[in-house]
């Protein structure tokens, strides 16, 4: 998908790692350029990827940066308004339970996502077992590590969810310069 005025735009990427996986978390500005129906239109808010991770061997000294591979997702949730519609009302906001390489599976829409996205967020974190289990994921891919951490940090994730979310309302809600009459636009990270 071409991003069409990706570099007209200022996004943030959060990135929380743990061992094997991490969570990516970044706003994003999207028109689909083949809707559902009643989700045409632009949708902004809050795009968060559960990722696998991969620390690198240093390529230097002791004091070299390491590399580090943030690779390919493993769950997606999206919290999505219209940009025409009400600020807080949640209208597109779903997730994607399946992830095939980099393609995400279908948009599920979950009636408890939309009404408390950011509590219904916590929970799933906390339940990176359950997580795996509805993406039909081996739990063999993560490590006790990845659980302990994910559950721990799941607070501190859905509060960055939230200030970004915060900020995502506060900006202009036009279409980024660049992208007027575009019919394809994705300015985010992930």
């Amino acid at each position: 998908m071409p991003d069409t005025c990706a570099k007209d735009v200022v996004t943030v990427l959060y990135l929380f790692g743990f061992d094997r996986i991490g969570v990516a978390v970044s706003d994003i500005y999207f028109v689909d350029p083949d809707p559902l129906e009643g989700q045409e239109g632009a949708e902004r808010g809050v795009r968060l990827e559960l990722r696998r991770l991969e620390s690198g061997e240093l390529k230097g000294s002791i004091y070299s940066s390491r590399p580090i591979t943030v690779d390919r997702p493993i769950w997606r949730v999206d919290l999505l308004e219209s940009v025409t519609g009400t600020p807080g009302s949640f209208d597109r906001t779903h997730h994607h339970p399946g992830v095939k390489g980099w393609e995400p599976g279908r948009r599920v829409f979950d009636e408890r996502l939309s009404e408390e996205p950011l509590k219904w967020l916590g929970e799933r974190l906390a339940d990176l077992e359950g997580v795996l289990d509805e993406s039909g994921v081996g739990r063999d891919e993560v490590s006790a590590a990845d659980v302990t951490g994910l559950r721990d940090r799941a607070p501190e994730i859905v509060e960055a969810v939230a200030r970004l979310l915060d900020t995502v309302r506060a900006a202009d809600p036009n279409a980024p310069a660049g992208a007027g009459s575009a019919t394809s636009v994705r300015a985010s990270w992930l």
